[in-house]
C-alpha cells in the first residue's frame, strides 16, 4: 500500500532500497528526532513503521520516514530524512502532509516530534506545516564541541484540518497510488493558489 501527495508518494521499503538509504546516512544530518534512514529501517519493530519517499515524476527514491504510533493514546511521532541532493525541493513538506492526513484519517489525534534546536531548516518546515512549539527541555547534549537541545513540537488533528483545509478538500481521503497516468481532479475555474493557505 502507498499514499500519494502532490510531489511524492510513501511506499513500503524494499530490499533494493538498502544501498540508497544507507548512502543517505553517510554524512547526512537528520531532520527530526535523530533520524537515520537505514539504521531506522533495521531497528523497526512493534508499532514502528518505515516508508520510502519516492517522487511521482520518475519514481526516484529521495528519502524515508519512520513512524511510531500509540493507538491507545491516539498519538504518533515520526522522523524524516531527505537525501542531501534532494533537499529544498518540497519533498519533505509533501511527505509529512501526506503522513499527517493519513494518520489523522485513522483516528489518531495528535502528532509529536522532537527536533534538534540547531536544525533551523526542520524547525521552519514544521512551523510552516502548522506545528506549534511545546517546550525546550533543559537537558543538553555536548557532541563534538556543539551543544544540542531538543525542541518539542506538535500538531493536533483539528490543527491540521484548520491549517490545511485546501489540501483536505482537494484530495479528500489520502488516496492509494494509482499509477503514472493518474491526474489530480480539476479544481474549478474559481480556484486560486492562495487557497492553499488559510487566511491569517
Amino acid at each position: 500500500m502507498s499514499w500519494a501527495g502532490w510531489k511524492v508518494r510513501l511506499r513500503e521499503v524494499r530490499p533494493a532500497d538498502r544501498r540508497t538509504l544507507s548512502g543517505f546516512d553517510r554524512g547526512s544530518t537528520p531532520q527530526a528526532g535523530g533520524y537515520r534512514h537505514w539504521a531506522t529501517h533495521r531497528d523497526t519493530a512493534g508499532d514502528d513503521f518505515h516508508y520510502a519517499i519516492e517522487t511521482l515524476h520518475n519514481r526516484t527514491l529521495v528519502g524515508s520516514i519512520w513512524v511510531q504510533a500509540d493507538p491507545a493514546s491516539g498519538r504518533f511521532s515520526y522522523g524524516i530524512g531527505i537525501g542531501p541532493q534532494y533537499r529544498r525541493c518540497g519533498y519533505a513538506a509533501d511527505a509529512v502532509t501526506v503522513l499527517l492526513a493519513f494518520m489523522f484519517d485513522q483516528h489518531y489525534r495528535k502528532c509529536e516530534v522532537s527536533i534538534n534546536g540547531g536544525n533551523f531548516a526542520s524547525l521552519a518546515l514544521h512551523g510552516e506545516l502548522g506545528f506549534r512549539e511545546e517546550g525546550r527541555p533543559r537537558d543538553t547534549e555536548l557532541l563534538r564541541g556543539e551543544v544540542r537541545y531538543p525542541v518539542l513540537m506538535s500538531i493536533t488533528a483539528a490543527g491540521f484540518a484548520e491549517h490545511q483545509p485546501a489540501f483536505l478538500a482537494a484530495r479528500g481521503p489520502v488516496r492509494p497510488w494509482r499509477g503514472r497516468h493518474w491526474r489530480t481532479p480539476k479544481r474549478g475555474r474559481h480556484w486560486r493558489p492562495e487557497h492553499l493557505r488559510p487566511a491569517r
